[in-house]
């Protein structure tokens, strides 16, 4: 029973992201997950009692897997530089993943305060990666200018999210250079 339960969560939880990719939040409704997993909307209930719950859970579920791969590539860089640029490189190459596609949806909205608790836990392990890195080039603001540097990398998602004029590729490299440039003071 728990084992159909534990499937029944996943099925609802893979058709979250999914309606998350296609129209971000306002497309996640209890009525759209019946429908996608085939489950009458009273059962939707029985598992999340509402679309924050169905949120914050995909917070807690997708967030840490996204920053472990954005982390491993810092990790494998060599220099502070390189840490960085890896930073900005993977957060901007998983822009076309599903997963991440979930996640910058869910950042990009109305989120209650359980939910943004845990993306900012999860921001906050990389942002510490960063301030590390800053602050190893002698950065004089390491918080502050880490800070700068994920608004930077916000910025250049949302352009590859909207399917701006430019090539994704021409974006990533806009954004590695400002933030090198940058962070070279």
């Amino acid at each position: 029973m728990a084992e159909h339960r534990s499937m029944q969560r996943g099925a609802l939880l893979d058709a979250a992201r999914s309606l998350l990719s296609e129209g971000g939040t306002e497309a996640l409704t209890f009525p759209a997950l019946a429908e996608r997993t085939g489950l009458a909307r009273s059962s939707v209930y029985e598992y999340f009692r509402s679309r924050a719950a169905v949120v914050e859970e995909l917070c807690a579920v997708d967030f840490p897997v996204w920053a472990a791969e954005i982390e491993a590539a810092m990790e494998q860089a060599p220099t502070p530089e390189a840490k960085i640029e890896a930073y900005v490189r993977s957060q901007l190459g998983l822009v076309g993943d599903r997963r991440h596609r979930a996640v910058v949806a869910i950042s990009a909205s109305e989120l209650d305060a359980g939910a943004r608790e845990k993306i900012r836990a999860a921001h906050g392990g990389l942002v510490a990666l960063i301030v590390e890195a800053l602050a190893a080039l002698g950065q004089e603001e390491p918080k502050l200018a880490a800070m700068l540097l994920q608004g930077v990398v916000d910025a250049a998602v949302r352009r590859i999210e909207l399917g701006a004029a430019e090539d994704p590729a021409v974006v990533t490299e806009t954004a590695v250079a400002m933030a090198l440039r940058g962070v070279r003071g």
